[in-house]
């Protein structure tokens, strides 16, 4: 899941999605507007998704604050908080549910192999 997903090609959010596709995994992106990046609708709400393995933050930590319990309901195995969406309280509620968390760049991660 990219969390923060948008429509804007100047956009990390936007960037890391193409290259999850193309790099075979399974993307679902989330933000608040319409629209769809690398053929994917976003949706705008919160969908319950079972057995997720990533979510990718995209989202600046003063906007997480209203998708916390959110995402800790969805119990994925672990979260990235890319550049400037490092979260001490998100990571620490994370860390206390068994969820892995790591301050990184899926793009970089992907482009090393290590995604």
């Amino acid at each position: 899941m990219v969390l923060g997903a948008s429509t804007n090609p100047a956009r990390y959010s936007y960037q890391a999605v193409h290259r999850l596709v193309e790099s075979g995994h399974e993307v679902i992106p989330i933000g608040i507007k319409k629209g769809s990046v690398a053929g994917i609708e976003i949706i705008n709400d919160r969908p319950l998704i079972k057995e997720l393995d990533t979510i990718t933050l995209y989202l600046n930590p003063q906007r997480q604050e209203q998708y916390y319990d959110y995402i800790i309901s969805l119990k994925p195995k672990r979260i990235i908080f890319n550049p400037g969406t490092e979260n001490f309280k998100l990571a620490q509620l994370a860390k206390t549910e068994g969820i892995e968390t790591s301050n990184a760049c899926t793009l970089v991660l992907l482009s090393i192999g290590q995604y």
